[in-house]
């Protein structure tokens, strides 16, 4: 396994801790789960962003890369958002809470991409992620950021509202460019 894939495998491992934090806080304070989980999900978003320019620039782009870097992502992002859906509906976070039909709207999409790689894959062929989708990923990571940030400013809480809907645009405009530019996918499989 090259250090790319470490990376990813990394930030699998980051999504469990992230949601240990989250939901297991032991004797951390609100405010010191809060900070840590935020500190955690940095990190995590870190690799994303590692182990893909160390793939390109040290040539490591493997199958098993193109099927784990998404799948990673995946996990961290969807996992952090539930969880900042099951915190703002405890009133808990200071930029207030993340809408759950914007979260299921995000989910679906994902499961549909997901669905189409199976289905591309049962083909022995791999989609890698597209541009857009990438920039659905960065602005969902942003979002999560803000709304993980544990202090109460009402600047902050327009801006996690603003990134939610960005986040929700980007990702309807992603998914349905996805299931464009892959129908040759979903016609191959009759």
């Amino acid at each position: 396994m090259n250090i790319a894939n470490k990376l990813t495998t990394l930030r699998i491992v980051l999504v469990f801790v992230f949601m240990g934090i989250i939901w297991f806080p032991l004797n951390l304070s609100l405010n010191a789960a809060l900070w840590t989980a935020l500190a955690i999900f940095i990190i995590a978003s870190l690799t994303d962003f590692l182990d893909g320019y160390l793939a390109r620039k040290l040539n490591l782009v493997t199958n098993l890369g193109k099927f784990m870097d998404p799948l990673a992502d995946k996990m961290l992002v969807t996992g952090a958002m539930i969880a900042i859906v099951d915190l703002g509906t405890q009133s808990i976070l200071p930029a207030g809470h993340l809408p759950a039909w914007i979260v299921v709207v995000i989910l679906l999409r994902e499961f549909m991409v997901s669905g189409i790689r199976l289905v591309a894959a049962s083909e022995n062929k791999v989609i890698a992620a597209n541009y857009l989708g990438k920039v659905k990923t960065v602005i969902q990571m942003a979002m999560i950021i803000v709304y993980l940030i544990p202090i109460s400013n009402t600047i902050l809480s327009g801006l996690a509202i603003i990134l939610a809907y960005l986040a929700l645009i980007l990702t309807l405009v992603s998914g349905f460019q996805y299931l464009w530019q892959n129908k040759h996918v979903l016609a191959s499989s009759h």
